[in-house]
């Protein structure tokens, strides 16, 4: 089928006017994998496997299965595998809804069951937001006609893995006739996934651009064609002198690195060479986008990326907000920002592509081996794959770095010449299990254990494994503590029941040991938890990374651990118990982090103290928001009487504030400093809010007319203009002294805005 050409005019079946809107975007032939998935019957209904490379076009594959499917009465689903595609996708798909298409996302709220979703023809959501409608009885996932899985090679992932992978076969049990339409990497085994899902798989490395590989070693940069291109070093460090090099051809570069540190050192060397690069155009417009940077988090962090974004680099990793996110990767793809210094995750993540890819680290540190192992061939050819914008670039190049001849050779085996390793499922270990059997049986798919069998050899991992029994051991031992916690019963005949708690667990969309944790925690608790309490409750279950203890930590927190030790709900254990104690003092110290951010201690103050970024502070937040709103739930369900305190400490970790600024810190627009300024000024409450005078309100919002006057309508005052109104002066003085000077923290993560 190689070389298939196809029209976009002969493919049959799309609303009316989208072929036309494809052509007026230049889509007129297909790219070949295109065609091929055409001519495989992607757009009659038949399931697709695609595995070719990234910028190969497989979102126009997956819009065709889609809109057809759509337009034949059908409902579509897109499960991206984190939430920041979700977004980008749901951009490009409202495109179609002047065509009479309806786009909805959904990423977030893990027990709700989505029905708003009903009316939408097209759904986009991550993977665990789909497994959660399931759980939760979204009735409309019945009426789903098409499902097309993006990156689905992420079933290798251990973490996200098999949640995508359970998903797509509940999918398929719910409607044996659906299409299903996985997008991949190329892989070392895409037939499996094909045969897998009973679809047909088209398996290209045909790409729209040239894209050249290579590895440098001292000034020759050795390309997979046997050609060699000399690279000017001077004085020049090898990554600095590649991105000078990409610059004098005017392209844009992306570096691979294995740790945040080294992103934010390399982004500043690199902010050096590319400062020399940018017009004055350039130049007011980065200086624009610094100021936006350091508007969305006052923290140090943020003012080193706002520094070297102002001379045209940047840095990206998880530890920066979202909002710094989205800015860095909108000015790279503007071409204002020329370099990005990145961890891995970006290769993975959004739409990002640039001229030249060099993966500088091809190591990183590994805990299962205690030191540095080299990356898996496919995460460095994903990141190959972000070389070569398609109407922008005449060619891509993706460059490894050797430090020696013997590292030039190996780096062409290993990486350049090598074909990505076999995707292979994670189903079978005991965390994924827990959560996944319980979900299984709780949301009706399977009420015996030989039905629960056979749902799971519908699985990836049933077609792979050669271990005869394993996976019947491994559901056994899961079924048993599953029954231990209370959460199933098990019937002589091998029949399988969710009890209420466990139906309330699945629901929750908490691992079952989190679940167990915590109500063991909650059963401990003599009199009314504390916030510190419940934050290190849920600290230590397996749903919240720890912060690690770094060297010097571990005498402060057991000295903190011994001083607090009566508001612990359960036992702390010993001190000779060296792993468990290790992993107290680990949720101590992340419960400490959520208290300070409860107590309203600065972003800037956090981020030193922990050692973390402002995104990492927010991931804590959020994860023990969700958490928390668990244990609230799962004590409703056993008749303990520790809501309010539950809810209260939920209430400071999601605001981030003491507990007399909640009410004030819950309107929008308000957050955590400007409660507190208005607090400061005599203004405790919404309903003093409604009533204060109007020049003290804008004297404690520091002037900000508009921000005064949103705040006003969101709280439900009935003359919010403040026209004419000016800023009484002592409420300023009063409200600078409660928070400080800078007003750059009101963009920031305390306000979630």
């Amino acid at each position: 089928m190689v070389g298939v050409s196809v029209e976009i005019a002969d493919i049959d079946g799309l609303p009316e006017g989208v072929a036309e809107h494809f052509r007026e975007q230049g889509i007129e032939e297909l790219y070949p994998p295109q065609g091929e998935a055409v001519e495989a019957g992607i757009s009659e209904g038949e399931s697709v496997v695609a595995s070719v490379p990234t910028a190969s076009g497989k979102t126009l594959i997956a819009e065709l299965a889609m809109l057809t499917s759509v337009a034949r009465g059908g409902k579509a689903l897109y499960i991206v595998p984190l939430r920041a595609l979700a977004s980008e996708k749901k951009a490009e798909f409202e495109e179609f809804e002047q065509y009479g298409v309806d786009v909805g996302v959904s990423t977030g709220n893990y027990d709700s069951d989505g029905d708003w979703l009903a009316s939408k023809d097209i759904v986009v959501a991550t993977s665990e937001k789909v497994d959660s409608l399931v759980r939760n009885g979204a009735q409309w996932v019945d009426d789903l006609t098409c499902v097309v899985a993006d990156e689905v090679h992420l079933v290798d992932d251990s973490h996200r893995g098999p949640t995508l992978e359970v998903t797509l076969a509940k999918l398929r049990k719910l409607n044996d006739q659906l299409q299903t339409v996985a997008l991949s990497a190329t892989v070392g085994n895409a037939d499996e996934i094909a045969d897998w899902l009973d679809a047909t798989l088209v398996d290209s490395t045909w790409r729209p651009i040239d894209l050249q590989k290579g590895v440098l070693y001292g000034q020759a940069l050795h390309l997979d064609d046997g050609s060699k291109k000399q690279i000017s070093r001077g004085n020049e460090k090898a990554t600095a002198a590649l991105v000078e090099d990409t610059l004098t051809d005017e392209g844009s570069s992306l570096v691979f690195v294995n740790s945040r540190r080294n992103a934010e050192a390399a982004a500043k060397r690199l902010a050096d060479v590319t400062r020399d690069y940018l017009d004055p155009e350039e130049r007011d417009r980065l200086r624009e986008i610094a100021a936006e940077i350091r508007d969305a988090s006052d923290t140090q962090t943020s003012d080193d990326l706002a520094d070297a974004v102002a001379k045209g680099a940047a840095f990206h990793h998880a530890g920066l907000a979202s909002d710094h996110r989205s800015l860095v990767e909108d000015a790279f793809r503007e071409r204002l920002v020329k370099v990005i210094s990145a961890t891995p995750t970006l290769a993975a993540g959004v739409n990002t592509p640039s001229r030249r890819v060099i993966v500088r680290d091809w190591r990183r540190y590994d805990g299962d081996v205690g030191g540095m192992a080299p990356l898996d061939v496919l995460e460095v050819h994903q990141m190959f794959g972000r070389a070569g914008r398609p109407g922008l670039d005449p060619y891509g190049e993706a460059v490894l770095i050797a430090n020696s001849h013997d590292e030039l050779d190996e780096l062409f085996d290993r990486y350049v010449w090598a074909d990505p390793e076999p995707v292979r499922s994670k189903l079978a270990a005991e965390p994924a299990l827990r959560t996944h059997i319980l979900a299984t049986v709780a949301s009706g798919f399977a009420d015996s254990e030989d039905e629960l069998v056979s749902f799971l050899e519908r699985t990836l991992y049933a077609t792979q494994t050669d271990e005869t029994g394993r996976l019947e051991t491994v559901t056994d031992n899961v079924l048993e503590y599953l029954e231990r916690n209370e959460f199933l019963e098990r019937e002589a005949d091998g029949g399988l029941r969710a009890t209420g708690l466990g139906h309330r667990v699945s629901q929750l969309y908490v691992d079952p040991m989190s679940a167990a944790e915590i109500i063991h925690g909650l059963r401990a608790a003599d009199d009314r938890p504390t916030a510190l309490g419940l934050y290190h409750l849920v600290a230590r279950t397996p749903d919240m990374y720890e912060l690690y203890l770094r060297s010097g930590d571990r005498e402060e927190y057991t000295e903190l651990a011994y001083e607090r030790e009566p508001e612990f709900l359960g036992s702390m254990p010993s001190e000779f118990d060296d792993n468990a104690f290790e992993d107290w003092l680990s949720a101590l110290k992340t419960a400490r982090l959520l208290e300070d951010w409860a107590s309203e201690l600065d972003e800037d103050d956090i981020t030193e103290r922990y050692g973390v970024g402002p995104g990492d502070i927010r991931g804590k937040v959020e994860t023990a928001e969700w958490l928390l709103n668990a244990a609230e739930r799962l004590a409703g369900e056993l008749d303990l009487e520790f809501g309010a305190a539950i809810r209260e400490a939920r209430k400071r970790v999601e605001y981030g504030v003491r507990d007399e600024l909640l009410d004030l810190a819950g309107v929008r627009n308000v957050g955590r400093k400007r409660a507190r300024r208005l607090y400061e000024v005599g203004i405790e409450s919404r309903a003093d809010l409604r009533e204060a005078d109007k020049s003290v309100v804008l004297g404690a919002l520091r002037g900000r007319r508009k921000t005064a006057e949103s705040i006003l309508e969101n709280v439900g005052r009935k003359d919010p203009d403040l026209e004419g109104v000016e800023a009484d002066g002592d409420a300023t003085a009063e409200a600078t002294t409660a928070t400080g000077s800078d007003d750059g923290g009101q963009q920031s993560l305390g306000d979630f805005e």
